[in-house]
Order: C-alpha cells, then structure tokens, then sequence
C-alpha cells in the first residue's frame, strides 16, 4: 500500500513537468510601466514592472514581469516608460499573466 504522502510527492512533481513542457516562449512588444507608481493598482504596495501589449479590443493586455535576470537588467521603471520587445513564458496566476522574461529589449520611442 502506498502513502499518501508519497503520493503526494509523485503528484506534484508531475504537475511540475507538466507546467514545464506547455510553457512555451512568445515574444511580445509594448511598454513597460509600474503598477504602483504609473497604473495605480490599489493592490500594488510597492513597484512591480507590468508590460502593457495593445489587445485586440483596443484594450491594453497586462503581463506583470517575473523575476528573471533579464527584467533585473531593466530594472524597476517606476515613474518612467519604456517600449519593449520580450521574450518569454506566460503563465496565469492569481487571475494575472505573469512573464518570466529570458530577454527583454529596449525600442526606440
């Protein structure tokens, strides 16, 4: 008989492999902004990088940046903006797209 921790354990690792293989890169253009200082989320208690993309609606999509090397070299944008082409994973969480960036590059305005 197996435990149910044990079970546990083999679940959620499948799961894990599983969110690695779907996750696929997509390169994205838009401006980055901060959800604090530019956005005013009432939730936002400190600065966090939120990449705007033009919808299809005529409505900006929000893709908050991940920690990743490459949205550190970028830095917190705080009262600035900056146009951007990303590459990279997105995945939904807490009813927000995340982007775990793997490159990120400035464009001209």
């Amino acid at each position: 008989m197996r435990s149910p921790a044990l079970m546990l354990v083999a679940l959620i690792a499948a799961l894990s492999v599983a969110s690695l293989v779907t996750a696929e890169e997509v390169t994205l253009e838009g401006t980055i902004v901060c959800a604090k200082c530019i956005l005013k989320k009432p939730d936002a208690k400190e600065c966090q990088n939120v990449l705007l993309v033009p919808g299809a609606d005529g409505k900006d999509v929000e893709y908050y940046l991940a920690k990743s090397e490459a949205a550190d070299k970028i830095g917190e944008v705080c009262m600035s903006k900056h146009k951007v082409r990303a590459t990279g994973a997105v995945a939904e969480k807490d009813g927000r797209k995340w982007l775990t960036a793997s490159s990120l590059t400035k464009l001209e305005s």
